[in-house]
This record gives C-alpha cells, sequence and structure tokens, in this order.
C-alpha cells in the first residue's frame, strides 16, 4: 500500500509561511535569523517564528526550523542558546547536517524531532541506520540518489523512520550541495549559509600567459553557462515517487515570492491528491499541472538523479533567464466591512486593469480593479508603490489569503 507523503513547502517570511497553509502544505520548512544555510532569506525573527508555527498548527500543518550549518568552533556556543529559545517556541522539527549541531539539540530539546538535512551527503542506507540509532526521525536524501537507490534504502531502514527527498526547485552543482565556489570568489560561506551562486553567474576563461584576454566559455553555438541546473520536477512522475517509498516529498525554495510558493504548492496537492484518489484523474489533469508549473517563475526543468545519471543535455541549460508568466500583486489580507480588501502592494497595477485571483482549490478568476483607495480613503488611479497598504474594490466576494496575480503577456 502506498504511503501517503507528507508535502513540504518553503517559507522566507510569516507572509509566506501563511500562504503555504492555505495553499496545501502538509509541512513548513523555516530558517531563523541564524544558522541556516539561506542567510540572504528574508528569514524569521523569533516573535515571527513564535506566530508561525502558532498559525500552522492552528492549522494541522506542521513546521520545521532548519539548522543545517557546518559549524565551526565559534558557532557552538550560540547554536546552544538558539536551541534554548527554540525549545520555548515548540517547533516539530529541526533540520541538522553537522553531528555536533545534532548532539546540542539532542541535549537541549530531546522532544523536538531531529531531521537530517541533504548537505550531510546522505547516500546509502548505512548512513540512514547511523543516524536513526542516534536519535533521528527522518533523513533527507541526497540529490544524487535515484528513485531504484531510495526504494533499496526504504527496504533496508526502520519501518518507522522517514525518508524525505526533494522533488521540485533549483538543483545545487556540488556534491549534496556541499560548494566551495562562493567562499572562494567572494569569501561568503555557502556551507555557513551566506552562498553568493556563483554556479548561476557567466563565466569566461583567462590563459595563465594572455592575461586580460578574456576567452567566453561556450558548450555549443547558443552559447551555455557552466555548472548552471536546470530546475528539478516531478510533476509528471508522481507516481514513481510515491512508489519508491518516500515520505516527504520536498519543495526548494526558501527565497521564493508568495506567488511562487502558492503556485507550486497548489499544484502539487493536487497532483498528489488526484492520483491517490485515481491514477487516471492524475493523468487526465497533467495538462493543468503542467501549465500551472511553467506559469510561475521557472527554468528550463530536469528530473535530476532520480532515472539515473544525468548528462550534460539534461542538466544544463542555454539560457540563464527566468520566463515570467505572472506578476505577484499582494494577497488579500482582510476584508473590511465595507467590501473592500486590504492588501500590501507588490508590483505596479492600474484602476480598471483586469488581474487574476488565485484560489487554494485551484480555480484561478478574473477580475476587474474597480477600485484603489489609500489609508486615508483617497481614491487612486494606479498602485505604483511597492508595500504600500491599499484597499481595492475587486467587484466580488474572495477569501482571505487569496492571490492577486497578472497575466504577462509572452515576450
Amino acid at each position: 500500500m502506498l504511503r501517503k507523503p507528507e508535502l513540504l513547502i518553503p517559507a522566507s517570511s510569516l507572509e509566506v509561511l501563511k500562504i503555504a497553509v492555505m495553499f496545501g502544505a502538509d509541512a513548513v520548512y523555516i530558517g531563523g535569523e541564524v544558522f541556516g544555510l539561506r542567510a540572504k532569506a528574508k528569514n524569521f525573527s523569533m516573535e515571527d517564528m513564535k506566530e508561525g508555527i502558532a498559525f500552522a498548527h492552528e492549522h494541522g500543518v506542521k513546521v520545521y526550523v532548519t539548522a543545517n550549518i557546518l559549524a565551526h568552533n565559534e558557532d557552538l556556543e550560540g547554536v546552544r542558546e538558539y536551541f534554548e529559545e527554540l525549545k520555548e517556541i515548540g517547533p516539530d522539527a529541526l533540520i541538522i547536517s553537522d553531528p555536533g549541531v545534532f548532539m546540542i539539540a539532542k541535549e537541549i530539546c530531546p522532544e523536538i524531532e531531529r531531521h537530517i538535512s541533504t548537505q550531510a551527503n546522505n547516500t546509502n542506507y548505512g548512513t540512514y541506520d547511523f543516524w536513526w540509532k542516534l536519535g533521528a526521525k527522518r533523513v533527507v536524501s541526497a540529490r544524487e540518489l535515484s528513485l531504484e537507490e531510495i526504494k533499496e534504502i526504504r527496504k533496508r531502514i526502520p519501518e518507522e523512520m522517514e525518508i524525505e527527498s526533494f522533488i521540485h526547485g533549483a538543483m545545487c552543482i556540488s556534491y549534496s550541495g556541499r560548494c566551495l565556489l562562493s567562499n572562494y570568489f567572494t569569501g561568503r560561506d555557502a556551507n555557513r549559509g551566506a552562498c553568493t551562486h556563483p554556479c548561476r553567474w557567466k563565466y569566461s576563461i583567462v590563459e595563465e600567459t594572455r592575461p586580460g584576454e578574456v576567452m567566453p566559455v561556450y558548450e555549443n553555438e547558443r552559447g551555455t553557462y557552466i555548472f548552471n541546473s536546470k530546475d528539478l520536477c516531478m510533476i509528471e512522475h508522481i507516481d514513481d515517487i510515491l512508489d519508491a517509498g518516500i515520505d516527504s516529498l520536498k519543495i526548494e525554495g526558501r527565497m521564493k515570492t508568495a506567488l511562487y510558493v502558492a503556485t507550486v504548492a497548489r499544484t502539487y496537492r493536487k497532483a498528489i491528491d488526484d492520483y491517490l484518489k485515481d491514477p487516471q484523474i492524475y493523468e487526465e489533469n497533467m495538462p493543468w499541472y503542467k501549465e500551472q508549473i511553467r506559469s510561475c517563475t521557472y527554468r528550463q526543468f530536469t528530473t535530476g538523479f532520480f532515472y539515473g545519471k544525468p548528462d550534460e543535455t539534461t542538466q544544463i541549460y542555454d539560457n540563464n533567464t527566468y520566463e515570467k508568466g505572472y506578476t505577484y500583486l499582494g494577497y488579500a489580507e482582510e476584508k473590511r466591512e465595507d467590501g473592500l480588501y486590504r492588501i500590501t502592494q507588490r508590483n505596479k497595477f492600474l484602476l480598471g486593469e483586469t488581474i487574476e485571483v488565485m484560489k487554494p482549490d485551484g480555480r484561478n478568476l478574473e477580475v476587474e480593479v474597480k477600485g484603489i483607495f489609500d489609508e486615508e480613503g483617497q481614491p487612486m488611479e494606479s498602485a505604483p508603490h511597492p508595500q504600500q497598504t491599499l484597499y481595492v474594490d475587486l467587484g466580488t466576494e474572495v477569501e482571505v489569503y487569496d492571490i492577486l496575480r497578472r497575466r504577462e503577456k509572452a515576450s
């Protein structure tokens, strides 16, 4: 019998956490202001973390906190203090890669589950067994594993032990994300949360004896960017993912927008539920899933290592620009008695413009912006100022947390 998997969604902020919860997450993973691998994400203060965990728990959703740096000596005392604070807040799990950090968590807050990050290079059942015996509940598989290897691990580990795997998002090209390029080029350590993503840069070669003579790097006549990877996308392979015995399906993207998170969460939620209800329904709805995934900010896609080792045609892409299907305008934060909805503007939109309301149940409703008002009630012709609090008349009923977006014309 197939396990019903957890859909695990990233959140960069309290706002995105709430959107992830409302759009289908079973669990959300977040980072605090220290000791995670996304130091450039907005991340959560202790106050926001407390509010976010309470909100998630009210909706039956779990929250995991990343603490997956590779710690140096000077980090350990701070880790101990951090875990003392987290103990009071009560997340459902800590995501850890460093054995020293793991042992501190086990000592300070043994009641909080410990999950082993993909940063720990978890490539075999012996490693899973090692962490299980130390008290880990779950291990995140290395991105380099095939589905056949994951099946083998599932057979050889305790039934109660959980496997988590990335199924969508950016793929680090380095061994399970242990990248040295950022530190080497910029002095910012990717393994301590400060990655500058040099794998996304465009590179040229300079020969040692000819300084200043720059030679671009090309893979073919269109040009390519070395190290860059396509985004992982397994929306067409939910059957194989579930057959492998994976307990938690993880979406990458702790630096993504609320629109991206809502779109990906909603799409995978529906795909998983459809497949478990009837595989035929899943197949029939495949065009919708694919259209939805393409509609959010995306690169070209790959199935990564799931079906064997990829070659350069499956991993490297020839265009490092995003293709934008929709622009995020904000979400309905509150409904006033006069029927206006409060939003915090994210991108410019106009009075009379047709926009879309994106709902958690899968519907996308076209509406006309019939009124825009500032906090003093003054009417406005447009909303040009990012982060401005506005009240909008959409001419129809919407729900709090519905996403407002604008479809962009194809270039």
